[in-house]
């Protein structure tokens, strides 16, 4: 495996091809090793992973410190080398559940304080709202931003899950180095008027759920049991007849990896990969064995008779159940 880089944008920072996102240590798909998860987090950065992707909100501020103390263990040299991108603005309350999100300028700052402690650094690599807040115009959000970067706490601007019309205005505020949104096999919605956008703008892309959650990853049967603290136990894509559908997906997937001698997970990963050298997929690999299996996608090359082979074998609306429960979905400016 040789980690290539790609470049955030025409504004942003050079980051490794693939990035590690975080947030499933700490509990967003059940419970998970706090030693495991630093120990993953080490070898990502050994391996020569540089971009960390997390949000305040995550575990209530609990991934930030789990970074800040893999970080601060780790050598020198690879900490140095680290570029954290830090989502904000999701609202919480103490039994784990949703009040919206805030985009107002002085939270901003106000999250942007907070995560500079918990994280332990002097400045945010990339910074952006998690979700449009629909009372707070994205300009003020993103001119908040702005200010940050002007006195040196925060680097790049980012954003994530925001249609078009919001990134051309975002865009024409301050600089935006990338856009945060689910991209995968099974989740192509950006394709239509998103990437086109991004693209004209010099916006790059770091995409997440490149497996769906892990459904498309290869490893999950159809007796699967989810915890009840598991987000997936609440994905319609992983609720009955649905769920039964998509792994249906994966095993004509498997079919295509299998003669390619890779895994599921590291064809889907690849084939993301292999969308434009604006993309950079996040991996949430908890453990080092997940990591080392993600990071085996670098070295997948996908032909043109491949990629013709995963359109036919998962083609592009094929997927049963959408990304998120109706009640989430309604607050994304990117499906509107």
């Amino acid at each position: 495996m040789t980690m290539h880089t790609r470049t955030l944008g025409t504004t942003g920072p050079r980051v490794s091809a693939l990035g590690l996102g975080c947030m499933g240590m700490s509990g967003m798909y059940g419970d998970a090793d706090r030693d495991e998860s630093i120990a993953t987090i080490h070898a990502a950065l050994d391996a020569g992973v540089t971009l960390l992707d997390t949000g305040d909100f995550y575990g209530m501020g609990h991934n930030e410190l789990l970074i800040a103390e893999a970080l601060r263990t780790a050598p020198a040299a690879l900490r140095d080398n680290a570029l954290i991108s830090v989502k904000f603005g999701g609202l919480r309350d103490p039994d784990g559940g949703w009040s919206g999100f805030d985009g107002r300028p002085a939270a901003v700052k106000n999250f942007a304080a907070y995560s500079l402690q918990r994280l332990g650094v002097d400045h945010i690599d990339i910074y952006r709202p998690s979700r449009l807040d629909p009372d707070v115009p994205i300009e003020e959000t993103v001119g908040a931003i702005a200010e940050l970067v002007e006195k040196g706490y925060v680097r790049h601007i980012g954003l994530s899950e925001v249609g078009a019309d919001t990134i051309r205005r975002a865009a024409a505020t301050a600089p935006i180095a990338d856009l945060q949104i689910e991209y995968a096999l099974v989740s192509r919605g950006p394709e239509r008027d998103i990437l086109p956008t991004t693209r004209e703008l010099g916006i790059a892309i770091t995409a997440y759920g490149v497996l769906s959650r892990g459904l498309i990853s290869g490893h999950f049967t159809p007796d699967q049991q989810f915890a009840a603290n598991d987000f997936r136990a609440h994905s319609p894509r992983f609720q009955g007849d649905n769920y039964r559908h998509n792994l249906t997906l994966v095993e004509a997937l498997r079919k295509i990896a299998e003669q390619k001698g890779v895994t599921v997970a590291q064809i889907a990963i690849a084939w993301v990969l292999s969308r434009g050298d604006d993309i950079v997929p996040l991996v949430g690999a908890r453990t080092r064995e997940r990591l080392t299996e993600s990071l085996g996608a670098l070295d997948v090359t996908l032909d043109r008779a491949d990629l013709d082979a995963i359109d036919e074998a998962v083609p592009a609306e094929a997927v049963a159940g959408t990304r998120y429960a109706a009640e989430q979905m309604a607050m994304l400016d990117s499906e509107r």
